[in-house]
């Protein structure tokens, strides 16, 4: 496969990184955050998610939030639902994209959903037609996709028996998720190429975490595939509640420091995103694990006079 030569990315962290966090982050902070986004360039962004305002009190305000967004421009902005009742709630705000999501493993989707595999399989079909009524495309996300913390590796058929399931209800793409943080550009390359042979017409999109400090390794992998969509998070912050020793997603001004560097392009404005991953580590009040944001593009010189001179 060719690098792609641009890449789609999408920022999680208004949904991923926020509903990890112990305190509750005001409504207006989210809106000016997500608009943030918007004007940095971000073609996509998981602003929230339609869940039980009790399973996620920090996102309690999505459709306040989406209200408040600027959507004047050509921004896809997707939301998360668990479920058929998420999904009317979704068609209601009028969101551009709806995600779904089960875990590869039984025991992780217990855990996550309280689900068997089977049972979310059956419950996405309401959803796929809820969705279809309003003409709103879906998103299928496939977690613990390259190993799950109970059961180990996950074979590579259960990730196309999923994904030949998401196909046939007319998802537009599917994501694999690396929850845990288990996947190495080996299990990568192999789960990709499996799926591109037995599914050549459902475009893949990648989530991984930094979990075992790997994430931007498997980035690699994924573009030596051809793979053009990448999920990341302002500053790195979120990471799965259900999933032990789980961190967070990587970096979303990392992952585009390093996709500009080699070339690819991706609309987004990097000294915009590490301005951004800055106020996030305000608000949400400790160090985030981002890199760029603290160090600067490698190209950000400083004057000689600002660094003391070795004496002796």
């Amino acid at each position: 496969m060719t690098r792609p030569t641009k890449v789609e990315v999408t920022e999680v962290g208004p949904r991923d990184g926020l509903q990890a966090e112990p305190r509750f982050v005001e409504t207006e902070i989210k809106i000016q955050l997500v608009n943030d986004l918007i004007d940095a360039g971000v073609p996509r962004i998981e602003f929230s998610s339609f869940v039980s305002p009790r399973a996620v009190p920090q996102l309690a305000d999505v459709a306040e939030v989406f209200e408040g967004i600027d959507r004047s421009g050509s921004t896809v902005l997707a939301a998360l639902v668990p479920n058929a009742k998420g999904a009317v709630r979704a068609v209601d705000a009028g969101v551009h994209e709806i995600i779904v999501f089960l875990s590869a493993s039984e025991s992780h989707n217990k855990k996550n959903v309280n689900r068997s595999v089977e049972e979310s399989l059956v419950g996405f079909e309401e959803v796929a037609r809820i969705a279809a009524e309003s003409s709103i495309p879906v998103q299928g996300v496939i977690a613990t996709a390259f190993g799950c913390p109970f059961e180990g590796d996950v074979p590579i058929e259960q990730l196309g028996r999923i994904a030949q399931h998401y196909s046939k209800l007319g998802f537009k793409g599917i994501g694999l998720g690396d929850t845990t943080g288990m996947a190495t550009p080996p299990i990568v390359r192999r789960a990709v190429k499996y799926l591109q042979d037995t599914l050549p017409e459902l475009p893949i999109g990648l989530h991984f975490h930094n979990t075992r400090g790997l994430g931007l390794v498997n980035v690699m992998a994924g573009l030596d595939e051809g793979i053009d969509q990448f999920d990341a998070s302002f500053g790195g912050i979120g990471g799965c509640p259900f999933a032990p020793k789980a961190t967070g997603n990587i970096c979303t001004e990392d992952l585009v420091y390093m996709l500009h560097e080699m070339n690819i392009d991706t609309g987004v404005n990097l000294q915009a995103l590490i301005t951004i991953a800055t106020q996030v580590e305000t608000i949400v009040g400790h160090n985030l694990p981002g890199q760029v944001m603290k160090a600067g593009p490698r190209l950000d010189l400083h004057s000689m006079t600002s660094v003391a001179t070795a004496q002796g």
